[in-house]
């Protein structure tokens, strides 16, 4: 039988699994007879009022389990390995890889190149369709798993292919084709690079994209991003103001045509273009239900209107005595793509709340090239360094995507805890959202002078 990663962790009390005397460290082989590949198999098979599940207990022992259920309850199995499956690694050698220009001595799991479409549904990671096979293509109709997320890139066959590094990447694209007709939803993404797959290539493949509407439910267009490590790559040039306000030009009169001929907006610009443009986000209903937030896209519009909604509730329940009674002192860091607008916000807080006072500081990042303006891509060590001697107040509040998921650890494997230590003040790590954010300035009581 398989002897993949289908070991139990955990099993939830008063669950099923419980009840039928799973345990962890128990393998489960097969349900109704069919052999498990991963996670999804698990998922669709457990659906029926009836099945059978095939467990191995640690001593080599088998039990098949007869168990009748309500439709679609769960059975209360929490695996070791959450796919349920080995990861799949990417195959191409894209000519815009950020992992390639990751310095050499960092953790080994920041160098791993996923391309696992399981990824896209359980996690929302893009793929580029090349490490999928007909069989992956079949379960995604047969299980219905929507949507799906793809880095088209291109719509250009033969520059898909030079992008990619890989001569099957242009033949890849006619998958899509087949989750199109199978009503299978997707979005999809486009890197842009300067000079390549801009211009004309990019009308070209907005043009042949929009034919996959409404299943292809959005595009985004985000900027390569060029870090300072990049010896013995293809040589890449980043955009200046005047090319983002050329590129946006492009994506507003490609919506205005969506939104007249099908309702929705369809094709949408990163965060950074407006930024790098000098021109203001667009407003929240251009952003058709904010489907790429993780992909930037729409992340600040959101924020700032989450935001402007909580600190209007806020003054609503408190009076003028209150808000002058407030007294506190911290400090923000940010990266330098955000920073312009939390200063906005940081100065509504101050003329609402004069005894608030808000130290904010667009970090620079070193470590990876000033470029880089995320603060998802902030290293502990660039913070330290340029906050040392600086004024903090109370606490230092930084954006939850500077750590890793769940983890208390920087990029550079930093931890909070060295931080709090080095700039002797305690961390408030925020997460990201507009409320979450004039919670963490103004709840907590009074910061230390």
């Amino acid at each position: 039988m398989n002897q993949k990663n289908h070991t139990v962790k955990e099993v939830k009390p008063g669950s099923i699994a419980g009840e039928m005397g799973i345990a962890p460290g128990d393998r489960i082989l097969a349900i109704n007879d069919t052999e498990l590949e991963d996670i999804f198999d698990y998922q669709f098979l457990i659906q029926d009022d009836y099945i059978e599940v095939l467990a191995e207990k640690p001593d080599g022992e088998q039990w098949l389990l007869e168990i009748d259920k309500e439709p679609d309850e769960d059975l209360g199995i929490v695996f070791e390995n959450g796919l349920m499956d080995e990861y799949r690694r990417c195959r191409n050698k894209c000519i815009f890889c950020f992992i390639d220009q990751m310095p050499k001595g960092m953790r080994d799991t920041l160098y791993f190149k996923d391309d696992d479409s399981r990824l896209s549904f359980l996690q929302g990671n893009y793929v580029t369709l090349t490490n999928m096979s007909d069989h992956d293509i079949e379960r995604i109709c047969r299980y219905r798993l929507s949507p799906i997320n793809i880095s088209f890139q291109t719509m250009n066959p033969e520059l898909r292919c030079r992008m990619l590094n890989n001569r099957f990447a242009g033949e890849a694209l006619k998958k899509v084709d087949t989750l199109y007709a199978a009503g299978i939803r997707m979005n999809g993404q486009i890197v842009l690079c300067k000079g390549i797959n801009d211009g004309e290539e990019l009308h070209y493949s907005i043009r042949e994209l929009m034919k996959y509407l409404p299943e292809l439910e959005s595009v985004s267009v985000v900027p390569v991003g060029l870090s300072r490590h990049r010896q013995g790559l293809y040589p890449l040039e980043p955009f200046t103001g005047a090319d983002a306000r050329e590129v946006l030009e492009l994506i507003h009169r490609y919506q205005a045509l969506c939104m007249e001929s099908y309702g929705v907006h369809f094709v949408h610009a990163s965060d950074e273009w407006y930024l790098l443009a000098g021109e203001e986000l667009p407003e929240a209903e251009r952003y058709d239900g904010y489907l790429q937030l993780e992909n930037g896209v729409g992340m600040l519009r959101l924020f700032l209107d989450e935001f402007a909604e909580a600190l209007a509730e806020r003054r609503a329940k408190e009076d003028a005595a209150a808000r002058e009674k407030l007294c506190r002192e911290l400090s923000i860091a940010t990266g330098r793509l955000a920073y312009p607008y939390l200063k906005r916000m940081c100065r509504q807080i101050t003329e609402a709340y004069p005894q608030v006072e808000i130290h904010l500081y667009a970090i620079i990042n070193h470590f990876f090239g000033e470029q880089i303006t995320v603060s998802g891509l902030l290293t502990g060590g660039d913070i330290r360094d340029q906050l040392l001697g600086k004024e903090l107040g109370g606490e230092l509040l930084l954006p939850e995507n500077v750590l890793r998921s769940g983890e208390d650890v920087f990029l550079d494997d930093l931890t909070t805890a060295d931080l709090e230590k080095a700039l002797q003040v305690p961390l408030n790590i925020v997460k990201s959202s507009g409320y979450e954010f004039l919670e963490a300035v103004l709840g907590g009581g009074s910061g230390k002078r």
